[in-house]
C-alpha cells in the first residue's frame, strides 16, 4: 500500500493545509502502529495515550474523556485551559478508535495485528489517523494565523459496542460549543482518492434482541401435555419477521434477522426452554423509533399462540446516520477544492449501523465514505473481515479534505 501522494490536484494552489511529505510518512507509520496494536471498545488505553502524546507534542491540550479512553482536543480556542468560552461555535471532526474481536488474517503483511483475535478490520485506525493528521495541520495553520475559527477533534471510544461510545463522548462534553460535526468511514468499494456522499440517511439503525421462551416440557409422545417450545421457537423465528413487515411501511426497510436459535438436547424430549437472538435493522428514523413496540408485540403475540412465556431483552442500538444538507455540501466543496469534481461520487444507504448518528441528534453533520480501494484493484476487501486493509493514500485524502472543510466552514 503506497503512502505516496498523487500529482497536484485542483484547489491545492489556493487553499492551505496540504500534507508535507514528512508528516505524510509519519501518519502512515502512526496508522500502522495502531493497526499492529488494536484495542477493543473501552479498552483503548494505549491508543488514547499515543494520540494524546502526539497532540501534546504539537503544543495542543487534549482532554481524556471521563470514561478513561478517548479524548477531545480544541485548536484555536480562546482560553489557556482549552475549554470553549463563547464566540463562534466550533466545527468538530470525529474519529472512532476501537477495533474488532476478530483475528487478523493478513499473514504476509508487515504491520498485521500483534494481538491475538483483535484487528482493525473496520478502518478505525485510518479514521483516527486522518483526524490526528488534520489536527496537526490545523495547529500549524493556527500558529500562522490562518485558522479563522476554532476546531474540535473528537477521538471516540467503543463505536463497535452497542449502543456505542458516542453517548459517553457527548456526556463528557464532546459537543459543548460545537455547531457542526463531520466524520469519514472507510469504504473498500470506493477507490482511494475519492469519496462517496449522499444527503439524508447513509447508514441504517441497528438494534440487538434476545428472546427466552419457557414452558413445561415433556415426552415427544405427548406434545399435547407440554408447551412445544421447539415449534414455538420455530414459529417466532419465521412468523415474527413477516408479521412486523406487514405492520410498518415497507419503504422503511425494517428487517428482523436471526443469528442464533437454540433449544433442546434429545430427539425424544420436548425442552422447557428455548432461546433466539438477532438484530433489527431499519432504514428510516421514524420506523426505528416504533420498532421496539412493534417487534416485542409481535413476539408476544406468536408466543402466546403456543402457550409459551416470553422474556425479551431488546437492546437499543443506534439510529440511522442522516446527513444534513449543508454539512454534506461542505464535505463536497472541500473535496472538490482538493481533488476536483470527479473525486466525489454518490453512494447508497447501507444497512450497517454507526453511532455517529447520536451526535446528529444534537447538532447537524455528515459522514463521507472515504475511498480506500487501490485504484484498479478488483478484489474488495470487505469491512469486518480479517484480511481488511487499505490504500494508505486515503490518509492524505482524508486529512486534506478535512482541513479544507475547516477553512471553508470558517468563512461561510
Amino acid at each position: 500500500m503506497s503512502p505516496e501522494s498523487e500529482a497536484d490536484t485542483p484547489g491545492e494552489a489556493t487553499l492551505p493545509g496540504t500534507l508535507p511529505d514528512a508528516l505524510r510518512a509519519e501518519l502512515v507509520a502512526f496508522r500502522r502502529d495502531l493497526h499492529m496494536h488494536p484495542e477493543l471498545g473501552n479498552q483503548e488505553f494505549r491508543t488514547t495515550a499515543a494520540i494524546k502524546e502526539r497532540l501534546e507534542r504539537a503544543g495542543l491540550k487534549p482532554r481524556v474523556l471521563p470514561v478513561g479512553t478517548g479524548l477531545v482536543c480544541d485548536i484555536g480556542t480562546n482560553t489557556d485551559s482549552g475549554q470553549w468560552s463563547g464566540g463562534p461555535r466550533m466545527l468538530a471532526l470525529r474519529a472512532d478508535i476501537d477495533a474488532l474481536p476478530i483475528p487478523d488474517t493478513k499473514n504476509e503483511c508487515a504491520y498485521r495485528s500483534q494481538v491475538p483475535d483483535r484487528a482493525h478490520a473496520c478502518g478505525h485506525d485510518v479514521h483516527t489517523t486522518v483526524v490526528l493528521g488534520t489536527g496537526l495541520v490545523l495547529a500549524a495553520l493556527h500558529e500562522q494565523g490562518l485558522l479563522p475559527r476554532p476546531v474540535r477533534l473528537v477521538f471516540q471510544p467503543a463505536e463497535e459496542v452497542l449502543p456505542g461510545g458516542a453517548a459517553d463522548a457527548i456526556e463528557g462534553g464532546a459537543l459543548d460549543g460545537v455547531r457542526r460535526i463531520l466524520a469519514v468511514h472507510c469504504d473498500p468499494r470506493v477507490d482511494a482518492g475519492r469519496i462517496g456522499l449522499r444527503v439524508g440517511p447513509i447508514t441504517s439503525a441497528c438494534d440487538r434482541m434476545e428472546i427466552a421462551l419457557n414452558g413445561p416440557g415433556g415426552h415427544t409422545a405427548r406434545p399435547h401435555l407440554t408447551t412445544d417450545l421447539v415449534t414455538a421457537a420455530a414459529r417466532v423465528a419465521t412468523d415474527v419477521p413477516a408479521l412486523v413487515a406487514r405492520r410498518v411501511d415497507s419503504r422503511s426497510g425494517l428487517a428482523l434477522t436471526w443469528g442464533r436459535i437454540e433449544s433442546g438436547h434429545a430427539p425424544n424430549v420436548i425442552p422447557q426452554h428455548a432461546e433466539l437472538a438477532g438484530t433489527v435493522r431499519c432504514l428510516d428514523l421514524d420506523a426505528w423509533r416504533q420498532a421496539p413496540d412493534l417487534v416485542m408485540g409481535a413476539i408476544d403475540e406468536i408466543a402466546n399462540l403456543y402457550r409459551a412465556k416470553s422474556e425479551i431483552t431488546y437492546v437499543r442500538g443506534v439510529p440511522p446516520v442522516v446527513n444534513e444538507v449543508t454539512s454534506t455540501e461542505l464535505l463536497q466543496a472541500a473535496m472538490v477544492a482538493r481533488r476536483g469534481t470527479d473525486a466525489v461520487e454518490s453512494t447508497e444507504q447501507s444497512l450497517g449501523g454507526e453511532d455517529f448518528s447520536w451526535y446528529l441528534e444534537h447538532v447537524p453533520g455528515a459522514m463521507a465514505r472515504l475511498g480506500v480501494r487501490p485504484p484498479g484493484e478488483r478484489t474488495v476487501r470487505d469491512l469486518h473481515q480479517g484480511d481488511f486493509d487499505v490504500d494508505e493514500h486515503a490518509i492524505t485524502v482524508g486529512v486534506e479534505m478535512f482541513t479544507a472543510a475547516a477553512l471553508i466552514d470558517a468563512v461561510q
